[in-house]
């Protein structure tokens, strides 16, 4: 990890010395272990604070819309996309960027981290090829990495990116096979229980948008649950079925765009499921249209298309 930060330090501190961009925005060390936090450099001499690590989780195309600037970036597997499918979507424009590739091999999930050590205080983690050292105050404990990854990372197929300007490192192995079987075995499931599973998860949900926030696809100027004529739904978060609503609409809006980052999960506040939701539509625009979002730019977005053996089973009479 530390060869990747060094590269990644020497690249924006080369950009910004030859006025190549205007800011560089990565990753810099959080305050507390087990975080990073996204910074803006627009100083080569504050290039030495970048870094990189199993903490750098943040989607960082987030940051890139509506700026005048030339922006480089840091960008691994998931960034990459999701700036391809906003480039499709006119909302980005490649001249402006300098995407600074980097492999990734997972994120670290706090939560899971903290389920495993309880409520003991980190006071130093330190991270080897396939373990994660905690430190507490009266203990020190390995655990697997692939123990404690994100969701999203253990089954990713995109651990590289698919766009850059400079690789500051060698590819890292990609998964062959797109792993769906915890959709595919939800799906199975009875309808009813499927829907008491997820009431009872968005009963926790308390109307934050965080996971509206943190996606990079979610820019619309106005969200429908902001609009008050007409007022889609209601603004307490007591009523379940409108938590049900708000993320029925958001991950139907995704469909076809999210290129499954696992942002909105991360970024929630209640621990909610969202990943069950957002991957279910991806499996099944992937499925049904054969492509992925954001995994290249010649493919036109999957939902503004039509062919002619497209599937069209709402066509079909019973």
């Amino acid at each position: 990890m530390q060869s990747i930060t060094t590269a990644v330090q020497n690249s924006a501190k080369k950009l910004l010395e030859e006025n190549k961009v205007d800011v560089v925005i990565g990753f810099k060390k959080g305050t507390i272990p087990l975080r990073s936090t996204p910074v803006f450099i627009r100083d080569s001499n504050d290039a030495d604070k970048l870094e990189w690590n199993y903490y750098c989780e943040n989607n960082l195309a987030n940051y890139l819309r509506n700026k005048d600037q030339k922006i480089g970036v840091v960008v691994k597997g998931c960034d990459s996309r999701s700036i391809v499918a906003l480039m499709k979507e006119n909302q980005l424009t490649r001249d402006n960027l300098y995407l600074i590739g980097v492999p990734c091999s997972g994120m670290i999930d706090r939560k899971k981290v903290n389920r495993i050590i309880g409520d003991k205080e980190i006071l130093e983690t330190n991270c080897n090829e396939d373990s994660l050292i905690i430190k507490t105050k009266d203990s020190e404990q390995t655990i697997k990495l692939n123990e404690v990854m994100h969701n999203s990372c253990l089954k990713c197929n995109h651990k590289n990116p698919v766009i850059y300007d400079e690789m500051v490192a060698e590819p890292v192995s990609e998964n062959s096979n797109t792993d769906f079987s915890e959709i595919k075995e939800f799906e199975e499931k009875p309808a009813e229980e499927r829907k008491n599973f997820f009431i009872e998860e968005l009963s926790k949900c308390i109307r934050c948008y965080a996971c509206r926030n943190s996606c990079p696809m979610c820019y619309c100027q106005e969200c429908f649950v902001d609009s008050t004529n007409p007022e889609w739904i209601g603004k307490s978060a007591e009523n379940v079925q409108d938590n049900l609503f708000f993320q029925a609409v958001r991950v139907f809006h995704l469909a076809g765009r999210c290129v499954d980052c696992g942002a909105c999960e991360r970024a929630c506040p209640m621990d909610i499921n969202l990943g069950l939701l957002t991957r279910k539509l991806y499996k099944d625009t992937t499925e049904m249209f054969n492509t992925e979002a954001g995994a290249n730019l010649e493919d036109a977005p999957a939902l503004s298309t039509y062919n002619m053996d497209d599937p069209q089973p709402f066509l079909l009479k019973e």
